[in-house]
């Protein structure tokens, strides 16, 4: 069985049943991104979030090796999660679980699309920074 080779890794993930308090605590949702950052390996160059009026919270965490995003809706316990990491040194399954811990979600729903997968944009097999599934 041949390997796939990608330059990334993409985790788009549902969050439900989450802890509304959590999802609408700003301080808490920046410190929950910023360390499922760091927990997956990831090198973290900035941040940006938003509180919106009266409820909810927008946020990405830049990484050197792509970024984390989430939205979320604390009055239905919702929180929508994209998290794209490249190369094989940064592990987003690790910022998955940590993140739904710390937002208690009852339930998630998660897949995982490669992103730049060689054989589709010509990419050398002795390229860097590669993920081979």
């Amino acid at each position: 069985m041949k390997k796939v080779r990608a330059l990334g890794r993409h985790l788009v993930a549902e969050f439900y049943g989450c802890s509304s308090k959590a999802l609408d605590d700003l301080d808490h949702v920046v410190k929950s991104m910023r360390e499922a950052a760091e927990v997956a390996g990831a090198t973290i160059v900035d941040s940006s979030f938003h509180r919106f009026l009266p409820h909810g919270i927008s946020g990405v965490v830049v990484i050197a090796e792509s970024h984390l995003t989430i939205h979320t809706w604390p009055e239905y316990g919702y929180a929508a999660i994209d998290l794209f990491t490249c190369g094989d040194e940064v592990n987003p399954w690790k910022a998955f679980e940590y993140l739904r811990i710390k937002l208690e979600a009852d339930r998630t729903d998660v897949s995982e699309h490669l992103r730049g997968i060689y054989s589709e944009v010509g990419i050398p097999d002795n390229a860097p920074h590669k993920i081979e599934q």
